[in-house]
């Protein structure tokens, strides 16, 4: 029996939702017109024609009238240029090697083996619950006891007994460990071989390199994934916390979300949103806290919480970069631990022949660093894989923005002075520092607390503890605080960064709105156009002063700005995912959150409060998530062009092009996140208050999908993740 959503609402019962587990190892009615068409002189280097957005334009290379506008469909299916189709290559469900092709697919990477054939990695970021569990007999053709628990956790409410307590009915817990092994296995990475055929379209080939390496890999089957750098010495000691007993060695990788390919042909996966899984606080020694304490197991519509922890896993291996050679087929990835441990989104990589080899990563949480890692010895042959081993040794460090458009970069070692930014200085006038001698962190919201704290803590190695080579590692295992602490600019959530071919570093600021948890950016440098937050997001340019990866100063500036074309924006919302193309012409895909897809703005802008709606709140005039071109350089250098808008309630992630340019593959993750299955092509129709490039006003009636059938499109199939392969049909390059 499938389960229905009334059923898994019930199995997310709000009287048992957590559960704690001992370690187991294991209208204008006006017609108006748009005036601004863009002219066929700035056109001369786009291609194609730019798909319509819900939203009016600058870049639509055609002049729209506004009646257009008045009304407008969102499709549940990617939506691309005329002349062009896609692949689907993979979906959730699929066999890969002796596993499966696993939830939310992310980042992408295409290595040639051969004349129109390689490997596909492909990044597996975490489990949408609504979908995974509606969906999962279907899908995967096996049952999993959703009911059972539920009904378990019915009767415990009914007869007051607590979620320890039903906890230690064996057979409970053994139910709930079944679901967290199904959807540790869901995440990870995937290695895939295809090939392109005569017509162009891309299939699998099923060779010997295809395998997976999920959230648990290494707790049955003995695949650990390895570790290198200072945060070994930690791995391997007895100290304050939790010792999972391996040293060096660790049970898989979850919460996949972007990553890098280097020249040498490997391919880097980021560990991002890993505090959702185990707990991410450590002891001053860099050792982790108990998973047994404090920690829960949680699967509901709001997210999935503490699966590691079921599994006995340590927290402070996880938030790392694997390093994956997808040629080795017995390779199950390596964890770099110099390039520190914060929930990475992505990893930029500068590789040139006699040079300090740079990575460049971004800490995607409102308040998250920009850090760069530099080599101690330099790059001899770049597309040479000992390459590797230069990750070994050298220095992370954090970007320092200032305000007149320079910037420096500060180490994160023992001798580094303690200098955090005040409270008053970030949008939500408080930051996180690290909590001694307890370990994990406190809220500093007052500027006098920061001289207190510099006065008690001169250096980082003053907040950290252990011999040079382990405390060191200490200071990696807690890279978010340690920068904060040592005053690295909190900033807009830095979700991808990407090296152009003259070595300039572009940067994905997907948010500058606060959080009351995580913190908030510097409202120095993130900040929109009236001064104030911005959630729209920007893309920032960065050189390195000398145009060396290991300078020590910068320049910066920023290169585009989300928001309303009648705001000074581009059309786009939260940029996330970057790549070039071989033109050097950028890409980027959205990421707005799912629940603000074609949420509903009414006449006037006004809440249910009275009060003019915050910009989260209207986000939901952007439509879908969506694919855009930015030309880099010629006369409409900076322009955004809509490529492609994204199926219901999805976001694109991970482009990556095929080197002859005539392939963009795309990963599509959580159809239908919010409203799940969708029935008999139900939809609905929404008002939404827009306006026109010159700012004038207008409702629009927008017709939304309820739910989502993609990939298949038939009715009432479930939708699922999946990677496509975007072709034009005359298999000329794209751009």
């Amino acid at each position: 029996m499938n389960i229905k959503r009334r059923e898994f609402l019930l199995f997310l019962g709000a009287s048992a939702g957590t559960i704690t587990l001992s370690s187991c190892q294991q209208k204008s009615s006006t017609p108006i017109t748009e005036k601004s068409p863009i002219s066929s002189t700035l056109t001369n280097n786009i291609n194609f024609q730019p798909v319509k957005s819900p939203m009016p334009l600058a870049t639509n290379n055609q002049e729209f009238p506004m009646d257009d506008y008045s009304t407008y469909e969102v499709v549940d299916d990617l939506v691309i240029p005329e002349g062009f189709t896609y692949d689907i290559i993979g979906s959730w469900g699929d066999k890969i090697g002796d596993s499966r092709f696993g939830y939310n697919n992310d980042y992408l990477s295409y290595i040639e083996t051969g004349e129109n054939e390689g490997l596909l990695t492909i990044n597996f970021e975490y489990i949408s619950p609504l979908t995974w569990v509606t969906t999962y007999q279907k899908v995967i053709g096996k049952s999993l006891p959703f009911l059972e628990i539920a009904s378990a956790f019915q009767s415990a409410a009914k007869s007051d007994i607590n979620s320890q307590e039903l906890l230690d009915k064996s057979l409970v817990k053994k139910q709930i460990i079944t679901i967290a092994k199904e959807a540790m296995i869901d995440m990870g990475i995937g290695v895939i071989s295809i090939r392109r055929e005569p017509d162009g379209k891309w299939v699998r080939t099923n060779s010997k390199f295809d395998r997976r390496i999920t959230g648990i890999s290494g707790l049955e089957d003995g695949r650990y994934l390895k570790s290198t750098g200072p945060a070994v010495a930690v791995f391997n000691k007895k100290g304050k916390g939790y010792d999972d007993k391996l040293g060096d060695k660790i049970i898989g990788s979850f919460s996949n979300c972007a990553g890098g390919t280097t020249p040498w042909g490997t391919v880097f996966s980021a560990e991002e949103n890993f505090q959702a899984y185990v707990i991410e606080p450590v002891y001053p020694d860099g050792t982790p806290v108990d998973p047994n304490q404090g920690n829960s197991v949680f699967i509901g519509e709001k997210g999935v919480f503490g699966l590691g922890s079921a599994f006995g896993l340590a927290g402070n291996k996880y938030g790392w970069m694997v390093e994956v050679d997808p040629a080795n087929p017995d390779d199950y990835g390596t964890k770099h631990t110099w390039l520190g441990r914060y929930r990475h989104e992505a990893v930029g990589i500068r590789a040139e022949a006699n040079q300090p080899l740079a990575f460049y990563s971004g800490c995607d949480r409102r308040s998250g660093h920009l850090y760069k890692f530099v080599s101690q010895d330099i790059v001899k042959d770049p597309t040479d894989k000992s390459n590797s081993q230069l990750l070994t040794n050298g220095m992370l460090y954090g970007a320092k923005f200032n305000s007149d458009g320079t910037g420096s970069w500060i180490p994160l070692k023992e001798d580094t002075p303690v200098n955090p930014d005040l409270p008053s200085v970030h949008v939500n006038s408080m930051i996180n520092l690290p909590q001694r001698p307890e370990g994990g962190s406190f809220k500093a919201t007052k500027d006098a607390e920061i001289e207190a704290f510099k006065q008690k803590y001169k250096t980082l190695g003053d907040l950290y503890e252990g011999d040079r080579e382990a405390k060191q590692g200490a200071i990696l295992i807690d890279a978010h605080l340690a920068a904060n602490a040592a005053g690295v600019t909190c900033a807009a959530r830095p979700e991808d960064t990407q090296v152009a071919k003259d070595g300039s570093l572009f940067i994905a600021f997907t948010s500058g709105y606060p959080s009351k948890s995580d913190g908030s950016p510097d409202k120095r440098i993130f900040k929109g156009p009236d001064g104030e937050a911005y959630e729209y997001g920007w893309i920032m340019r960065l050189v390195e002063d000398g145009d060396r990866p290991d300078a020590m100063t910068f320049r910066w500036q920023m290169f585009a700005t989300g928001g309303e074309p009648t705001n000074g924006g581009l059309g786009f919302s939260n940029p996330d995912n970057l790549e070039f193309d071989d033109k050097g012409n950028l890409w980027m895909v959205t990421d707005m959150s799912t629940s603000k897809h074609n949420k509903t703005v009414p006449e006037n802008r006004m809440g249910k409060d009275g009060k003019p709606m915050n910009q989260p709140s209207l986000c939901g005039l952007f439509g879908n998530n969506s694919i855009w071109y930015i030309p880099t350089s010629g006369p409409n250098a900076g322009e955004a062009y809509l490529f492609g808008i994204a199926p219901t309630e999805t976001e694109t992630c991970g482009p990556f092009f095929t080197k002859d340019g005539k392939t963009l593959f795309v990963a599509i993750q959580h159809p239908g996140e919010n409203s799940g299955i969708r029935q008999d092509m139900a939809s609905e129709t929404r008002q939404f208050a827009m306006k026109t490039i010159d700012g004038l006003d207008f409702m629009q009636n927008r017709t939304v999908p309820m739910g989502s059938n993609w990939p298949t499109k038939k009715v009432n199939d479930p939708p699922k993740p999946s990677v496509v392969a975007i072709r034009r049909l005359d298999s000329t390059p794209i751009t």
